[in-house]
């Protein structure tokens, strides 16, 4: 399995997409969400979006810029945050929150733009977990979900169970802890590889949001997703690797750079 090469194919399930490039990885997760942004002008549209890969959203707000659409009835809702060890949200200026970066990538620059409202992006909160899941549901549920997948095979921040568990794919939005893969690599990306610092919990959306979601839609960009990319497509789908239920999503499209997509060379180096 995991030497196995990556071709893209629309009819396989999920369908694959190879791309060249980070940036033409962060062109596609953009104008997939500007195109369906484009279908819904000013309708109710609820869409879950990750943090990373990180720089599509400054390309959606070029696209909206250049092209406007109605953004009056578009609801963003982000995957998770971290906690401090108080069990709150950690601060919005920490380096490290994703609210922070929301806050200086799209809700700045496009507040008040073709009718786009700050009070329309979401952050699961600990206080109020679900009326995250709640207003979701009043909204009609999620129409495109974007993700990225970690390299335990996590969705958002759902972390695996230690054994298959067919009701895990059931949970919904809540306080996890992360695991010592997930820290691991968080710290290699964002903190030159200081694991200490990264925090301990987070909270997340439900892997049932992102699962019921219609159309789901998985961007991998990092070296180390290679083993990653074949687990999700080719392994056995279960809640031990949360990414392998995209095998079962009815409108699901992975899209990877083509160094992910090419066999691994195996071996010391």
């Amino acid at each position: 399995m995991y030497t196995r090469a990556i071709t893209a194919d629309e009819e396989a399930s999920p369908r694959v997409r190879i791309v060249e490039s980070d940036v033409d990885l962060y062109y596609h997760m953009a104008v997939e969400l500007y195109r369906e942004i484009a279908a819904h002008p000013g309708d109710t549209l609820a869409c879950i979006l990750p943090v990373g890969p990180v720089f599509y959203l400054r390309r959606l707000v070029w696209l909206l810029r250049m092209m406007p659409v109605d953004c009056s009835g578009l609801h963003l809702f982000f995957m998770d945050e971290y906690l401090g060890e108080d069990g709150h949200l950690i601060a919005p200026d920490d380096p490290l929150s994703f609210r922070g970066f929301v806050r200086r990538e799209l809700v700045e620059p496009l507040a008040g733009f073709s009718g786009f409202r700050t009070g329309q992006v979401y952050f699961p909160d600990p206080d109020a977990a679900a009326g995250y899941d709640a207003r979701i549901e009043e909204l009609g549920g999620i129409e495109l979900c974007l993700a990225g997948v970690g390299i335990n095979g996590h969705l958002a921040f759902n972390e695996p169970p230690a054994e298959d568990d067919p009701t895990w794919k059931e949970q919904g939005t809540r306080v996890v802890d992360l695991s010592r893969e997930t820290i691991t690599i968080n710290s290699n990306t964002a903190l030159g590889g200081a694991w200490e610092v990264i925090p301990k919990r987070a909270i997340t959306v439900g892997i049932r949001q992102i699962l019921a979601s219609r159309k789901l839609r998985i961007y991998l960009n990092r070296p180390w997703q290679r083993a990653v990319a074949r687990k999700l497509l080719f392994g056995s789908v279960s809640a031990t690797f949360p990414a392998s239920y995209a095998q079962e999503h009815p409108d699901a499209v992975v899209t990877m750079l083509a160094d992910i997509a090419n066999p691994p060379q195996l071996g010391l180096r």
